[in-house]
Parts: structure tokens; sequence; C-alpha cells
């Protein structure tokens, strides 16, 4: 049985249409990872999966319960990280965790195994108000208190955001670990570069997705030729390839730019091009598809 499944669902505030006819499915034991901009709903998705918000339309089931119907049950049933810490400030690190424990009828100990190895990071600060604790610290806390109770289903909404990236990479190397236990994890980011830590992803934009698959299987939908360019003027560089015939799209993508041509393009014909235009210093290499360059695909057909 999949441990999420989503029939349909939409949700609007005003006319703006926060989720627009969703429909996907998370396996049991899946991490899977919701990818897509800010705005895009995915906050507006947890929201209604978690019990907090009712759908207009559609329906969902998570862990085998109906997120409407079934929400008092549901709710003893799920972990939820939201993407803004909400934990109490004024507590200790062990006051927070002791008190998240109690009100799911658990104890710390009762299931230490599942946080220990997080928690080991927290133990030297366990007497520091939360609201002391570094960006990083905190989003350990908030994981332990949402797996004290140890919850069939996860949910991790934007929890890297606003972290540095030692603390981006370690928190994914703990949900890595915890797949061990067989854990449902839903994880939302704004990150393309996160999305390779998951088993499948969902692309989302303006309330729709995309494209569901596997990271290599997003990067395969791409089939254009890709470029990376790069010359001593960039922003000349930019309008020069978008005015040119070949150009498919053309983007900035850290010190180079990723150009897509029409197919039967090469890195000679661009190169050419680039010096009949007077550039200077210029690079022109094929280069394979990331997620980035899938999702900016998928959004221009869109």
């Amino acid at each position: 049985m999949d441990a999420i499944v989503i029939e349909r669902i939409s949700k609007s505030f005003g006319e703006t249409k926060a989720v627009n006819d969703i429909s996907m499915s998370v396996k049991t034991g899946e991490l899977f990872g919701l990818i897509g901009p800010d705005g895009a709903g995915k906050t507006t998705l947890f929201k209604i999966l978690v019990t907090l918000l009712r759908p207009d339309a559609g329906q969902a089931t998570v862990a085998g319960f109906d997120v409407v119907k079934d929400y008092r049950r549901l709710r003893t049933m799920i972990g939820y990280m939201p993407g803004r810490f909400s934990l109490y400030p004024d507590l200790s690190v062990e006051e927070n965790l002791t008190f998240f424990a109690t009100v799911f009828g658990t104890t710390i100990a009762a299931n230490y195994n599942l946080i220990r190895d997080i928690y080991v990071q927290l133990e030297p600060f366990k007497n520091r108000r939360a609201g002391a604790l570094s960006g990083g610290m905190k989003q350990k806390l908030a994981l332990c208190c949402a797996l004290i109770h140890k919850p069939d289903v996860l949910f991790l909404d934007e929890p890297t955001t606003g972290v540095d990236a030692v603390s981006r990479k370690e928190f994914w190397e703990m949900l890595q670990r915890l797949k061990i236990h067989g854990l449902t994890m839903l994880v939302s980011t704004p990150y393309m570069d996160e999305a390779n830590q998951c088993d499948r992803i969902a692309l989302m934009q303006t309330g729709q997705i995309l494209a569901i698959d596997t990271p290599t299987g997003v990067e395969q939908l791409f089939d254009k030729p890709l470029f990376a360019v790069k010359a001593t003027e960039t922003y000349r560089l930019i309008q020069d390839l978008r005015r040119a015939p070949f150009t498919e799209t053309c983007y900035a993508f850290g010190e180079y730019l990723h150009l897509t041509t029409h197919v039967g393009v090469t890195s000679k014909t661009v190169n050419r091009y680039l010096v009949t235009h007077q550039h200077q210093h210029i690079e022109v290499k094929p280069i394979q598809a990331g997620i980035e360059d899938s999702f900016m695909a998928l959004m221009q057909h869109e």
C-alpha cells in the first residue's frame, strides 16, 4: 500500500489557485522530494496532507487514513516539521523534546533509538534555550521533536531553507539514515541540487505537477542539445546568444550560460557565431542536463 495517495486535490485562496488538480502517490519507505520555487504550492499541499487545511476538491489519504474524515487519528500518526522554526524558544532543548513526547503519550526513552544519531549532537546544549540555538541546531531539534512519537510518515516542509551549506549536507545525511527504520518521508525544497538525495521527485510550479520520476529520469526528459558557454562580456554574450538563429533558451548558471539549441547544432556552430560577433576568450562545451535544466524546459513547455 502507498503511504500517501493524492487524487485531484485543489485549493484556492480567492482568485489564486495554490494547488491545481494534483494527483500523485508516495510509496511506503520512500524518501520523496517535492521540488519547486517559492509560490509553487508546496506548503499549501503539505498543510492539506497534515490536516491543517481542507482541500476545495479531491481527496487524499496518509497511512491509509483520509486527511479530512480521519484527521484526529491521523495527527497521532504523522510527524510535521514546518518551514519556519515553531518550537518554544523559551524552553530548553530537553524541555521541548520532553513536551512533544508527552503530548503524544510517549517518552524520550521509548523512541530514543530513532533520534539517537541526531540528539547526540544536541546533548551538549540540552539545557540551552531553543531560541538561542544556531540555525543548524534548531533544525536538528525540530527534527527530533517531529520524530519522538515514531510517526508512520514524516513531512518536512523546506527544512534546509536559511541554513548554511554544511548544515544542509548534514541534514540530508540524517534523512538517509532514517530510511533504515522504514520511515516514509515527504520533503519539499526550493533547492534543485537537493533533488538527487531523493528516491523520486515531483517538480512543482504554479500549483501543478510538471513531472514525477527518479532524479535521473527527470534529467533524461531533456532531449535537446545543451551547451555551457562562457566569454569575457557575460551580459553581451547572453544578449547575442538569445538572438542567435539556433537558440531555443539561454539562461545564466553560475559562471556559465546554459544554452539550449535546435537539434543538430554543434559547439563549433556556436563558437563560429560568437567569433563573428567579436567575443573573446570563448568557451563552448556540450554538457549533460541537470534537474534545473529539465525544470526550466518543462516550465517553458507549460
